[in-house]
């Protein structure tokens, strides 16, 4: 069965950084795509980024030019770079591993999901 578990999340101020981590074990890690979504209180959840297997990268517009995904296949790791954070990126932030190598935006076409890690931006 497939475990999935996010890192890294906390407080920071706007303008500041943080890097998520979310480590997969239980399935063939290279041959899926990863998203990140993200959902804060009382709102849908939300596409933020995702990489094929290919390592072709996708991102949400709201973050484009702010996040970087990227992927280590040798640990089985998929990472959300996040800068110039804003208070609007204030969500609980969830890793999901794609039902194939293609990396799409929907959240139905990822199978297993983690806990999600909380990210809390301040002005």
């Amino acid at each position: 069965q497939a475990q999935v578990v996010e890192s890294g999340g906390g407080s920071v101020q706007a303008g500041q950084s943080l890097r998520l981590s979310c480590t997969v074990s239980g399935v063939i890690f290279e041959s899926y795509a990863m998203g990140w979504f993200r959902q804060a209180p009382g709102q849908e959840r939300e596409f933020v980024s995702a990489i094929s297997r290919a390592s072709m990268t996708y991102y949400g517009d709201s973050v484009k030019g702010r996040f970087t995904i990227s992927r280590d296949n040798a640990a089985n790791t998929v990472y959300l770079q996040m800068d110039n954070l804003k208070p609007e990126d204030t969500a609980r932030y969830y890793c999901a591993v794609g039902s194939s190598p293609i990396a799409r935006t929907a959240s139905r076409n990822y199978d297993h999901w983690g806990q999600g890690t909380q990210v809390t931006v301040s002005s």
